[in-house]
């Protein structure tokens, strides 16, 4: 048995006529698909009886359109206005959570002593007594104490420094 190729042109002879037979297929599957649904509809669905004639379905046509057209018009401006109104309940509300605030609730006085108080904002870990009081009293007594010294002071630094210059000299001479 010897097995001789085939030409590559009886292949393309070949192939085309297999591709045409196949494209016939097609097309007569499509048309009997088309008559079996033309078929299936006329049993299953009668032709419409309307009553009048078709220039008047037309005008009826004409004018439900021309009512669903002003109905969308309608929603849409309905739709803006809505929108409209949710962002001025939101701003109302804000605002009104603005006026009313966060309720705090009232303080409670409280008496703590100066030790007290330093070692609450210090931490536990330091510990500072001191007594305030007494420390004031005794800056109020030097400053006191340094003004009556400056009066004495200024006269004595101006005797000093004449006498460096030799400028007292000068006016005991006169």
């Amino acid at each position: 048995m010897s097995e001789k190729k085939m030409p590559s042109s009886r292949k393309h002879h070949l192939k085309s006529v297999m591709l045409q037979i196949a494209k016939d297929l097609l097309e007569a599957e499509a048309i009997e698909a088309v008559e079996e649904k033309k078929r299936y509809m006329e049993e299953n669905c009668p032709a419409l009886d309307l009553p009048g004639s078709l220039v008047e379905l037309q005008e009826m046509c004409k004018t439900i359109h021309h009512q669903l057209d002003k109905v969308d018009e309608e929603r849409y401006d309905l739709a803006g206005k809505v929108g409209k109104c949710d962002k001025e309940i939101d701003d109302l509300r804000i605002k009104v959570v603005e006026i009313q605030g966060i309720k705090k609730p009232a303080l409670k006085k409280v008496r703590m002593s100066a030790d007290a108080m330093l070692q609450a904002l210090l931490g536990s870990k330091h510990k500072v007594t001191m007594d305030l009081r007494s420390n004031l009293k005794q800056v109020k007594k030097e400053v006191k104490e340094d003004d009556k010294d400056t009066v004495g002071d200024w006269r004595k630094n101006i005797d000093d420094k004449a006498g460096m210059d030799g400028r007292k000299k000068m006016f005991e001479a006169a």
